[in-house]
């Protein structure tokens, strides 16, 4: 069961390419970015490193804006390669010697699809966060959850990762992080 469980030493969180050109497109791409705060805010008060990609941003843009001040202080990376699974990022992965990356970005056919095809076979323990991914259509989003769970990793929800990393409740940190839920 231990690939179902999230505890907060051994994850990373890894933010792709929800960027300025890339987010009006997208279908729930304003959802994709609460999600992704809401996720972004649990990792920072958790200690859990967080990476981020940039898709060709020249022409996509940079991480929207909503996204780029909680970042600050991440480790961040451009790409032209769909897959986030960089040399640079396969490198940062290896220094933070953590095995379960937590993946939510755009678009979750092409960018999340190939990152967790990648980080599978590389040895990682993936979870798409279902409700912080996207894609322009519902059909091409749909196909790339089902894709990734068909290859291993867990398609899962905003919700149910802020909960699995905190436990229990009537902590003082479940009281502010689950205020970010509601």
């Amino acid at each position: 069961m231990n690939k179902y469980v999230l505890n907060e030493a051994e994850v990373v969180l890894l933010v792709i390419d929800i960027q300025e050109k890339l987010v009006p497109v997208m279908k729930y791409g304003e959802q994709v970015i609460q999600n992704t705060n809401t996720l972004i805010s649990a990792a920072k008060k958790l200690g859990i490193p967080i990476l981020a990609t940039e898709q060709y941003p020249k022409g996509l843009g940079k991480t929207v804006s909503e996204l780029s001040s909680q970042l600050e202080g991440s480790l961040a990376y451009e790409k032209t390669f769909f897959s986030g699974c960089t040399s640079e990022v396969t490198s940062a992965l290896k220094g933070l010697g953590r095995k379960k990356i937590m993946i939510t970005g755009t678009e979750t056919h092409v960018c999340v699809f190939q990152t967790a095809r990648d980080l599978l076979a590389n040895g990682y323990q993936v979870f798409v966060v279902g409700d912080a991914v996207c894609s322009r259509t519902k059909g091409n989003y749909l196909n790339g959850l089902s894709l990734m769970s068909s290859m291993g990793a867990v398609v899962t929800n905003t919700e149910t990762v802020v909960f699995d990393l905190l436990k229990q409740s009537g902590t003082p940190l479940f009281k502010e992080l689950s205020k970010l839920i509601k």
